[in-house]
């Protein structure tokens, strides 16, 4: 979740400046156009919001496969999360401080899964099928149990009380659970516990890192290098951790990328750029992020306009070869379904789903 601080930094201003000049020309026009809404007439096959920037390498694309939007009305759509067992879709609407579920039988949503759920950013089940959440309100990571209780990992780090954890992802080799802390719900009541001195400030309480805990409860600082580490995954082999930095809505000085670390055991090292979220002179920021199969990033992006909001894909070497549009700003996205063909996309006020021929590399 990205949210500016002050309008004299570059952020909101510069990004809804940036959004009115590519609301121009013909993708915007047939962006504007397409209806979701009940009763909307069917898009034509091939679907034109999903664009093959590199043919010869973006083969997830379907001809006959096209975008749906399968829920709206949400404040703020975050955290997707797909649970194999229950065959069953949760997602965060912050604002509304709650979880919502959707299943795969009937595509049937429940808003009050879990209510109140702490104004909860991002999601993520364990090995053992417990949902794992951070909570911006009370800034922490916390696990719910089979029996309904409620198990905190973490609140604090070695250097103190976290800014606000964001986005979370769990290793299934050894358990251990890693999460971003970049300290957006620290910023408003609107998506989480507007805390004084962290509003008033660039910085929110201490550096913003990236974090694990073990599967005895250690928790260590592994990184420390992006401005605002914000969604995080790992590639198909688990050997690279990806991190994308939302670091510009805040600071000047920050590049809108994507990290790569090299994983070795419970540590990371040579941190490096993977890829640039600028495209045609635009720069946006992504967020959310997941690796498919063949090992391609698949992000969550926008805070541009039409032509860029949506999801970006790159291929493992950092070149970006597709992209699929939406007529909203994406904040996250999970490879879901009995197969892991399915691209949830959780974009503003709304939950979005493309099936791929492709499938996630994990299924959340």
């Amino acid at each position: 979740m990205i949210q500016t601080q002050t309008a004299g930094r570059r952020g909101m201003l510069g990004v809804s400046a940036a959004a009115v000049l590519a609301m121009s020309g013909p993708a915007a026009a047939q962006q504007a156009s397409r209806d979701y809404g009940p009763g909307a007439p069917p898009a034509r096959y091939p679907d034109a919001d999903i664009v093959a920037l590199d043919p010869k390498r973006f083969t997830a694309r379907l001809g006959n496969g096209g975008i749906r939007r399968l829920h709206t009305g949400m404040g703020w759509a975050e955290g997707p999360a797909w649970h194999a067992t229950g065959r069953f879709l949760i997602w965060s609407d912050i604002p509304n401080d709650e979880c919502l579920r959707l299943t795969e039988e009937d595509r049937h949503v429940s808003r009050r899964f879990r209510a109140p759920s702490g104004y909860s950013n991002g999601n993520t089940f364990d090995r053992e099928g417990r949902q794992v959440s951070c909570r911006h309100f009370q800034r922490d990571v916390v696990r719910y149990e089979p029996d309904g209780s409620l198990t905190i990992l973490a609140a604090r780090g070695p250097d103190g009380p976290f800014n606000a954890p964001n986005d979370v992802v769990v290793h299934p080799a050894d358990g251990a659970i890693w999460f971003t802390d970049p300290g957006y719900g620290a910023l408003m009541n609107y998506e989480g516990n507007r805390v004084p001195e962290a509003a008033s400030s660039p910085r929110p309480f201490i550096k913003e890192a990236v974090y694990r805990i073990d599967a005895g409860g250690q928790l260590t600082k592994v990184a420390d290098q992006p401005f605002k580490p914000n969604g995080l995954c790992f590639s198909p082999d688990y050997r690279t951790l990806y991190v994308a930095d939302t670091g510009m809505s805040h600071y000047p000085e920050a590049a809108s990328i994507i990290w790569a670390y090299d994983v070795d055991g419970g540590r990371l090292s040579n941190p490096r750029t993977f890829c640039s979220m600028e495209m045609d002179g635009k720069t946006g920021m992504g967020d959310g992020i997941r690796c498919d199969e063949a090992g391609n990033l698949w992000v969550a992006a926008g805070w541009v306009g039409e032509g860029y909001d949506g999801v970006h894909v790159f291929a493992p070497d950092g070149t970006r070869i597709g992209q699929i549009k939406l007529p909203e700003i994406c904040a996250n996205i999970c490879f879901g379904g009995t197969r892991r063909n399915q691209l949830f996309m959780c974009a503003s006020q709304s939950l979005y789903v493309l099936p791929v021929e492709t499938k996630g590399a994990h299924f959340c």
